[in-house]
C-alpha cells in the first residue's frame, strides 16, 4: 500500500448509523447482478492492518465467524484482494483446499467465491466477497468479472464521498431474507395449502437461514416423535435429541453454502430409520422426511449406537488435528502424528510421507506396512518418473484411487503400488506456494472418496505440508547445530601417563539450540591438564565462545601457566572479547606420579572423588566467580590426593539439574551411584552415570561428563 493510500485510509471504528444503508444496498445489487447467493463487505480499520466485516448477506454470519476480523496479511481471499488490489477467484472446493486450506478446513463444501478490492486510485477502503453454488462453472465469466469490478469501483466512489462529507462508515444489519407473507392466492389459498400439506404421507419442515424451524406438518412431528410446538422456533438438532450430531448440522451448512440438494439418514431409537432430504434456496431450506427403505444403505451411512464413528473427519476433529500439528517439531514427529491421529480419523490403514530432494523422491517416514521393503520403491524415484507420487508432487493436484483397477488404468502396473492395499489417496504437500512432499494414505478395502471427503483430505494435506516444512527446517538446523558443537569438542581423548579417561556428551532433548558445554584433556610441557566448562546460553554465539575458551585453555596450559593463572588469563580474555555471556569452568593440573591434582574453580559444580576403598565425597573446592564477570577476580587452587584407583567425576550442571529435584539430593544420588558402581571400566561407568541420572531423561540442557582414574604404572 502506497503512502498516499495509507494517508487516505478510511475508518470504520464509528458505529453510529447515518443515512441510508449504503453497504447493504450496494452488496444486494452486486449479488443480484451476478446471481450470487451470499456475500459480505469488509472495511479497513484505522491502522489499515485489519479488515472488519461490515455487513453480510444471504447466510448467517456464524458461517463466517472465524473471519469477522482478519489481518490484511491473512491467507484468505478478501485480504489477498486488498493486498494485491485485484480480483481473487476461487473456482470450487478443490481450488479452496489447494489455495486457502484454512477456509477449506472449516467450510469443506462445494461453492465458488470471488473477492474484489474496494478502492479508488489513492485510497483502499476494503473488499467484497460473493459466493455461488457449487454448480457455478469453474471459471468466472467476463460479464461477472466486469459487473463485480464496476460495482466495487462505484462503491469505492460512494465511500470516498461519504468520507469527504464526514459521514462515518459503519457496520449495518445483515441481509437475511424475510419470510414471504400472503401471496396471490390470498388467505383462502394459504389455508388450502396448509390442508394439502397436512394430507401428505411424509413430513415437511421449513428452516430459515439460521436453521430454525418456521413450519412443520403433523407427519413430520409424528415421524420425529416431537410435537409441532416444540419444533417451531428451534433447530432440529436442538429439539430432536437423536439428531444432535455435528454430522447432521454439517449437512444443513453444506446445503446452504453449495445450494445443492443434500440428504442423510438417521436412526430414531431404537430401530426406526428416517431419510432427510434438504432442498436449499436463498431464503432457507425445505426438508422432506420419510421412512428410509434401503436398510443396508442406511446402516452404511447413518450412525448407530455402538457403531464405529464415521470416517469423514468433522470440523472439530480437523481443528484439533491442526492444533496438534503445530506442536510437531521434527519430521518424525509429523509422521508419528499423521500415523497416530490423522490416518485413523480418515479410516486409512497405512501411510507414507515423501519428500523431494535433488530432483528425487525420498521416504521421510511410513507406518502400517508389514514389509518395509514395499516402501523402498518410492525412495530415490526421479520426479520425471510417471508415478502417482511424482505426478501429485509436481502438479500440486491430489489423486484419489477408489480401487487397484483405477490406479492401474492410469499408471502402468510397474508404477502402481504393490503394497497389498486396495485404494489410495495421494495428497500433495504444498507449503508457501511450493511442493515439499506427498502424503500417501492407503486403505485395506476399496474406498470411495466423495467430494466433501476429498476436500477435507486436501485441506489436511495443506496442514501437514506446513508442519512438514517447519520440521524439515528444524531437522536441518538441529543437525547443523549439533554438528558444529561436535566439531568443537575433542574427537578423542589423548592417552595420558598414569591417567585413564572417558567422556560423554548428550545434547538437550528439548529445543533445537546448540549448547556451550565443553571438556578437554591437554598434554602440555609439564603435567597434563583437564578442563570442563559451560558457557551461558544455547545458541551459535555460545558455541563459538566455547570454542575460543577451549582454545585459550589449551594455549595457556601449553606455555606452562599454573592453574590459577590459566583461569585468570581465560577470564581476562573473555572480558576483552566483549561478550555478554559468562562461563563456568573447572581446571585441573594432574600429577599422577606424585598422587595429586591441583584444581581451580570458576563457579562450576564441585567434582566428586571416589577413593580406592569405594568411599565417595564431594570436593568442596575454593574458587572464584564465573568467567567474564570481574577482570580482577582471583581463582585460588586446592590440592587433592589422587591415589592409584581414585576416580574423579567432572560434569556440567545438566547431569544433576532437573525441574522439581533439589540439587543437593541429585548430587547425593550421583554419589551413591558412583559408590555402588565398583571398579568397572571407565566407559561402562560413564554410561551408567548418564543412563540413571533423572536429569538426562528429558534434558532441557546439554550434559558433559569427564571421568579420570589414576592408575598405578608399571
Amino acid at each position: 500500500m502506497s503512502d498516499g493510500q495509507t494517508s487516505g485510509q478510511a475508518s470504520v471504528t464509528a458505529r453510529t448509523r447515518v443515512g441510508r444503508p449504503l453497504l447493504s444496498l450496494a452488496l444486494a445489487a452486486m449479488m443480484d447482478e451476478v446471481h450470487a447467493h451470499s456475500g459480505a463487505v469488509y472495511l479497513l480499520a484505522d491502522d489499515a492492518s485489519v479488515l472488519e466485516m461490515a455487513v453480510m448477506a444471504g447466510l448467517p454470519r456464524a458461517f463466517a465467524a472465524p473471519w469477522e476480523r482478519v489481518g490484511v496479511s491473512a491467507p484468505i481471499p478478501v485480504a489477498e484482494a486488498v493486498r494485491e488490489r485485484r480480483l481473487v477467484w476461487v473456482g470450487g472446493e478443490e481450488d479452496m483446499a489447494r489455495l486457502y486450506p484454512r477456509i477449506a478446513v472449516v467450510l469443506p463444501y462445494p461453492f465458488a467465491l470471488a473477492a474484489v478490492p474496494v478502492a479508488t486510485r489513492t485510497t483502499q477502503y476494503g473488499a467484497v466477497f460473493v459466493t455461488w453454488p457449487g454448480s457455478h462453472p469453474p471459471e468466472l465469466s467476463e460479464r461477472e468479472r466486469d459487473h463485480l469490478t464496476a460495482a466495487c469501483d462505484r462503491l469505492a466512489v460512494r465511500l470516498e464521498r461519504a468520507v469527504e462529507d464526514s459521514v462515518p462508515l459503519h457496520s449495518e444489519p445483515d441481509l437475511l431474507a424475510a419470510p414471504t407473507v400472503g401471496g396471490a392466492a390470498g388467505t383462502l389459498g394459504t389455508v388450502e395449502a396448509a390442508r394439502m400439506v397436512a394430507r401428505l404421507p411424509y413430513g415437511l419442515c421449513s428452516l430459515d437461514l439460521h436453521g430454525l424451524v418456521s413450519f412443520a406438518n403433523t407427519a413430520a412431528a409424528e415421524l420425529m416423535g416431537v410435537p409441532v410446538n416444540q419444533l417451531l422456533g428451534s433447530t432440529l438438532w436442538a429439539s430432536v435429541p437423536w439428531l444432535n450430531d455435528p454430522a447432521y448440522e454439517d449437512r444443513y451448512r453444506a446445503a446452504l453454502l453449495s445450494q445443492h440438494t443434500t440428504s442423510f439418514v438417521a436412526l430414531r431409537p431404537p430401530d426406526d430409520w428416517l431419510s432427510f432430504r434438504l432442498y436449499p434456496s436463498t431464503t432457507g431450506l425445505s426438508v422432506r422426511i420419510s421412512r428410509a427403505r434401503a436398510v443396508a444403505e442406511m446402516r452404511r451411512v447413518g450412525p448407530r449406537p455402538g457403531d464405529a464413528p464415521s470416517r469423514l473427519v468433522t470440523i472439530s476433529q480437523v481443528l484439533s488435528l491442526a492444533g496438534a500439528l503445530t506442536e510437531a517439531v521434527s519430521v518424525q514427529d509429523v509422521v508419528q502424528l499423521v500415523a497416530d491421529e490423522i490416518a485413523p480419523a480418515v479410516g486409512s490403514q497405512a501411510l507414507v510421507v515423501l519428500g523431494s530432494r535433488a530432483g528425487r523422491l525420498h521416504v521421510l517416514g511410513h507406518r502400517g506396512y508389514e514389509d518395509p521393503h514395499l516402501v523402498e520403491r518410492f525412495d530415490g524415484l526421479p520426479l520425471t518418473e510417471q508415478t502417482p507420487g511424482t505426478h501429485v508432487l509436481t502438479s500440486g493436484v491430489p489423486a484419489f484411487f477408489d480401487s487397484r483397477q483405477e490406479l492401474e488404468r492410469l499408471y502402468p502396473a510397474r508404477h502402481a503400488t504393490p503394497d497389498g492395499f486396495a485404494s489410495w489417496a495421494y495428497l500433495p504437500l504444498i507449503a508457501s506456494g511450493r511442493p515439499v512432499g506427498t502424503c500417501v494414505l492407503a486403505y485395506a478395502e476399496p474406498h470411495p472418496f466423495p467430494a466433501d471427503e476429498r476436500a477435507v483430505l486436501t485441506s489436511l494435506g495443506g496442514l501437514i505440508a506446513q508442519a512438514l516444512e517447519r520440521a524439515v527446517l528444524y531437522d536441518v538446523k538441529h543437525q547443523l547445530a549439533h554438528g558444529l558443537q561436535q566439531a568443537l569438542l575433542p574427537h578423542s581423548l589423548p592417552r595420558l601417563p598414569g591417567i585413564d579417561a572417558a567422556a560423554r556428551y548428550l545434547p538437550a532433548t528439548r529445543g533445537m539450540e546448540i549448547g556451550g558445554d565443553f571438556y578437554d584433556l591437554v598434554r602440555g610441557q609439564g603435567p597434563a591438564a583437564a578442563v570442563i566448562g559451560d558457557v551461558q546460553g544455547h545458541n551459535v554465539t555460545a558455541a563459538g565462545l566455547m570454542g575460543q575458551i577451549r582454545t585459550a585453555v589449551r594455549a595457556y596450559t601449553t606455555v606452562g601457566q599454573a592453574p590459577e593463572e590459566v583461569m585468570r588469563s581465560t577470564n581476562r580474555l573473555l572480558i576483552d572479547l566483549g561478550s555478554d555471556l559468562f562461563a563456568s569452568c573447572l581446571y585441573l593440573r594432574l600429577d599422577p606420579e606424585r598422587g595429586r591434582a591441583v584444581m581451580a574453580r570458576a563457579g562450576h559444580p564441585p567434582p566428586l572423588l571416589r577413593r580406592p576403598d569405594g568411599r565417595v565425597r564431594v570436593l568442596d573446592l575454593a574458587g572464584g566467580p564465573l568467567l567474564g564477570i570481574d577482570g580482577s577476580a582471583v581463582y585460588p587452587t586446592t590440592e587433592v590426593d589422587l591415589a592409584p584407583g581414585s576416580v574423579l567425576v567432572l560434569y556440567t550442571d545438566g547431569l544433576i539439574e532437573s525441574p522439581g529435584v533439589d540439587i543437593e539430593d541429585a548430587l547425593a544420588a550421583l554419589g551413591r551411584r558412583l559408590a555402588e558402581a565398583g571398579d568397572r571400566p571407565l566407559d561402562e561407568l560413564a554410561d551408567e552415570l548418564v543412563r540413571h541420572s533423572a536429569a538426562t531423561q528429558e534434558r532441557s540442557d546439554d550434559v558433559a561428563l569427564l571421568l579420570l582414574r589414576a592408575r598405578a604404572e608399571g
